[in-house]
């Protein structure tokens, strides 16, 4: 199965390319984030594509917005969709399938608040932990705003005081990870220095690869071990993020 995310930046300026992408690529779940734009204003364009169980969680005007998309062929009864409490700025949405939890998070950027951010990172780090001790298999996605190591960082662009790089919020990151997580990208391709999911918009950054990785698939430690690949759309889309798609060989 495909499991896929991506930071669109803008549902609604960039509906099409999600739905050429979602035909094309047909992932078994979507989580995407920063719709910047609530249930009512997605296009109906999207909201007709009746091989998803679909939810959309955003606000009028509002700069995040989170989404979640579960294909019928493999979830044959339509799931519950939820915000769980740490959820605000609607960053947050989750579905539970059995005993799995399915959940696409956008992480505050953290530069005008970046208290914020951390207790975000605090606060679902504690709920993961939570859910792991309970049993729960959990597939967390989307974009976390913090790039992990030095590694997930282009050279020309490494500042320990720069936000989503800063020690004490990759701490916390790590911690999320070892609540019984796997960074499935990085696991799947271990030694790539340049498997990045976000440029900047200046300097060709993009065609130059001068980026940073912020999107993530991460996966309870017995999914994660199914995975067969973890694939970034570099070129897909006119996001300052691509997509990124993990193919799992198991069905929960």
């Amino acid at each position: 199965m495909k499991v896929a995310t991506w930071n669109v930046n803008g549902i609604r300026r960039r509906h099409a390319e999600v739905i050429d992408w979602m035909t094309e690529s047909a992932p078994d779940v979507v989580c995407l984030q920063e719709l910047k734009a609530s249930a009512e204003q997605v296009p109906e364009a999207l909201t007709a594509l009746r091989q998803y169980w679909s939810t959309w969680h955003g606000a009028p005007n509002g700069y995040s917005g989170v989404s979640l998309h579960l294909k019928k062929s493999f979830c044959t009864t339509e799931p519950r969709f939820t915000q769980p409490e740490f959820d605000f700025e609607c960053r947050v949405v989750e579905a539970r399938t059995g005993s799995l939890r399915w959940i696409s998070v956008y992480v505050p950027n953290g530069g005008k608040d970046y208290t914020a951010k951390l207790s975000f990172l605090r606060v679902m780090r504690d709920y993961v932990r939570a859910l792991h001790a309970a049993g729960d298999q959990v597939v967390l996605c989307g974009d976390m705003n913090v790039a992990r190591t030095e590694m997930d960082v282009h050279p020309s662009q490494r500042d320990p005081e720069r936000v989503g790089q800063r020690p004490d919020e990759r701490a916390l990151f790590e911690q999320l990870i070892g609540s019984g997580l796997v960074d499935v990208g990085r696991a799947c391709d271990p030694t790539n220095e340049r498997n990045f999911t976000w440029w900047p918009y200046w300097r060709q950054a993009r065609a130059r690869n001068l980026g940073w990785r912020l999107d993530y698939v991460l996966a309870t430690e017995n999914l994660a071990a199914h995975a067969r690949s973890a694939v970034v759309g570099r070129t897909l889309g006119t996001s300052d993020h691509a997509p990124v798609t993990v193919d799992l060989d198991v069905l929960p």
